[in-house]
Order: structure tokens, then sequence, then C-alpha cells
């Protein structure tokens, strides 16, 4: 991953190859190529209805997005499915098309003609397909679902609903922020500490650079006055690997577990960053759905 499909419209759609492969499944992730959306430099494929653009070009882009992905033929098109996601391990299960709006970090459905969808702009959107009982699930993981165990539980969850088993499911990793990326505060590497084992290979330390200290090192060999203590150390976080561990430990065999290279921090080229972007970036969508 990722391979880019063809393109109408100059619309750009990540494809994970595994998922691919699977003759019944329709699933893709976006980028912000090929949309209507002006607010984001350039024309951009925003599809979340963001403060900063208008309802009608997200409209416009969601209906291109879909045409893209097979599932929109003239005014019809598969329902697509979303969240009001809130950094939480809320699972719901989708049969038909909400009378309501949900609420929460991961949708699972058996039902054929559904498009489920999760939204990000950094954080990791994670695809998990039951290729035995015909399923599939779509999960938003940042830090803090990540530590709530959200892919954890939404295999959990098919496995109530569906009698899903962890060696028939593949899963793919959607581009998000990487570890060069993903800097966080020791109460975020704590909050790991106390729910994984493994926590400390998620994490690397960067120290932080000075350049007056770099240039003129004599000046603080013995200086320990306020402001010439050592210089405080950045912790980076692994969250993709601190899911692939998770899908690991369920019992998702390796070799079906396709994991995006792209990190959206560094590609916003391609790809939305709220960090980068300092918040003023539109939303990425990764859908799952299964065919009839």
């Amino acid at each position: 991953m990722p391979i880019e499909r063809s393109q109408k419209n100059q619309v750009a759609i990540l494809d994970a190859p595994p998922l691919a492969r699977i003759p019944w499944l329709v699933h893709g992730f976006s980028t912000r190529r090929g949309g209507s959306s002006r607010v984001y430099a350039g024309r951009a494929l925003n599809l979340g209805f963001t403060q900063h653009d208008s309802r009608s070009a997200v409209e416009r882009n969601r209906a291109a997005f879909l045409g893209e992905l097979g599932v929109a033929q003239g005014k019809k098109s598969w329902p697509l499915i979303t969240l009001r996601q809130i950094h939480s391990d809320l699972i719901r299960r989708v049969n038909a098309v909400p009378e309501h709006p949900l609420v929460g970090d991961g949708l699972i459905t058996d039902t054929p003609g559904l498009l489920l969808a999760i939204q990000t702009a950094d954080c990791l959107p994670v695809i998990v397909v039951d290729l035995k009982h015909r399923a599939a699930g779509v999960f938003h993981a940042g830090w803090r679902g990540t530590v709530e165990r959200i892919v954890e539980k939404g295999v959990g969850e098919m496995r109530l609903q569906f009698g899903t088993r962890a060696r028939d499911c593949t899963a793919a990793i959607g581009p998000g922020v990487h570890s060069c990326c993903y800097e966080v505060g020791p109460e975020v590497r704590e909050q790991f500490a106390s729910q994984f084992a493994y926590a400390e290979a998620l994490f690397h330390e960067v120290q932080e650079s000075d350049p007056v200290r770099e240039k003129y090192p004599l000046l603080f060999l013995t200086a320990r006055a306020p402001g010439h203590s050592e210089l405080p150390k950045k912790i980076f976080l692994d969250l993709v690997e601190a899911n692939r561990r998770q899908l690991l430990a369920l019992g998702v065999r390796a070799r079906n577990i396709a994991q995006s290279p792209l990190c959206t921090s560094c590609r916003t080229d391609l790809l939305f960053s709220y960090r980068a972007e300092k918040g003023v970036t539109g939303r990425l969508m990764a859908v799952a759905g299964i065919r009839s």
C-alpha cells in the first residue's frame, strides 16, 4: 500500500492491495486531490463538514468520491454511513441507514450495500475485513482511541455479532501521522505504559536543538541558572505500530496486515493534516462496504 487507482475527474483514491483482492469488498482511502473545495489550497477533496468549507462543496466532493468508488450510478448511490467521532471505544453495528445520527469511533456491518466511513486528518483509519463471514469494520484510531483499544474492541464486537475469528481477518491501516512527526507529551506515554507491556517500544525521544548552545557550547559547561539547564527531549509516538500490535495480539496474521507508508503530516500535497496545517484543513475518508 498505497496503490492509486485510475482517476475520473481527477479524484485520487488509495487502495490497500490485500483488500483490493477481495472481490465482494468496496474500499478506499481518500486523498485531497480532485475536489471542489477552494478553501484548502486549490481544488481539494474535503469530505468532512468543517467550519471553513461550504456544505455544497462537501456534498459535491462526496458525490465525486462515491462515483470514483463505483457505488454511485446517476442519482442512486450506496448510503454513506458516518459517525460523530469522539475519540472513544464505541462501536456501532449498522444493518440499515440509521434513523438518528450515530456517535462513536467504529462501524461494523455484514449487510451489503452500505458504505461505512471514518473521517481523519492525522488519526489512523483502520479497516478490518472478515473473509469467512463477509463482514467489515472501519475504526478511527487516534492516540486516545488506541489507548482505549478501539481496534481490539472492534474486532471483538465483530466476533460477538458475526462470529468473526481473527485468523480469518485481513486489515489495512491507512494514512495517518507517523512516528517521524507525532510529538506527544509525557502524559500520553504514561497512559500507554499503564495499558500495554510493550509501550516503551512505541516511543522514541529526540533532544531539542538550540542554535545558540550549539554555536557557543562553552557558555553552558557550568551554567545551571534557569534557562541554562539541559534541554528537554521531544517524545514521539508510533501510532501505526501501536495498532498493528493490537491486531497481532488478537491473532490477525502479520502477513494479513497492510500499513500505509504515507504520513499525513509529511505529505500535505496529497493528504490533509490537522497538525501540519494548524487546524485549517479538510477531512479524509476511509470506507468499506460489501457488494451483494
